[in-house]
């Protein structure tokens, strides 16, 4: 007889990760562990969030980096983004506040190890949240972000920001990212890789628009 693989339910996990020392995610009835960070990540990480804090031009925002853990409720999927921004009235899934509901952007800190998973099947998930507004992934190896915006039909914009004069426009909590300041202390191997020399990632239901420092190319 074949053995069933056993699986346990979000309301376990939850119980088991409240316990735990480290941090695990959470999929179909799985518990995958996270591996740690290196320094790289981490300064990205600390630059994002210095330059998003303040900026939010009057809106109620909060910035979370790393430890707050999101539910994608329609996938029972729990995660813990590089970065997180809630606007308005921040929803939580108990009175614990540590597993957040409604986050406006998501940021993540792409890595050899997750950027086609980050592209593709997260992405899948993350665009399910319908308060999600903005989903941005960002290169540890060059200067360049990839920009999903939701579009008002539900469907999903990618802008590829490359470069470290680029600018990176975020109406939803009224700021802007310059990727000057985003890899600040972050030393590229060469100057290709500081102009942020890259692949277009194509998606068959999304509009692409590649940016050049300084604007759009027609």
């Amino acid at each position: 007889m074949q053995q069933r693989k056993l699986t346990i339910t979000p309301q376990k996990y939850l119980e088991i990760e409240r316990q735990a020392e480290t941090k695990s995610e959470y999929l179909a009835g799985n518990i995958f562990a996270m591996s740690g960070a290196t320094r790289r990540h981490n300064l990205i990480v600390r630059n994002l969030t210095r330059r998003l804090d303040p900026r939010y031009d009057g809106k109620s925002c909060e910035v979370y980096a790393s430890d707050m853990r999101v539910e994608v409720g329609p996938t029972r999927m729990y995660t813990y983004p590089d970065l997180v921004v809630v606007c308005g009235e921040p929803r939580f899934k108990d009175a614990v506040e540590d597993t957040l509901l409604n986050p406006t952007i998501i940021v993540e800190v792409l890595s050899k190890s997750t950027a086609s998973y980050d592209r593709g099947e997260k992405f899948e998930h993350y665009r399910k949240l319908d308060s999600l507004t903005d989903y941005l992934l960002v290169a540890q190896d060059r200067a360049s972000i990839e920009h999903r915006v939701r579009q008002a039909d539900d469907t999903w914009r990618l802008i590829h920001y490359y470069g470290l004069d680029s600018i990176v426009p975020l109406p939803a909590i009224g700021c802007e990212l310059r990727l000057s300041e985003v890899y600040e202390m972050i030393q590229f191997i060469d100057a290709e890789a500081a102009r942020g020399q890259f692949h277009i990632v194509r998606e068959p239901t999304e509009v692409y628009e590649v940016e050049h420092p300084g604007g759009p190319t027609s």
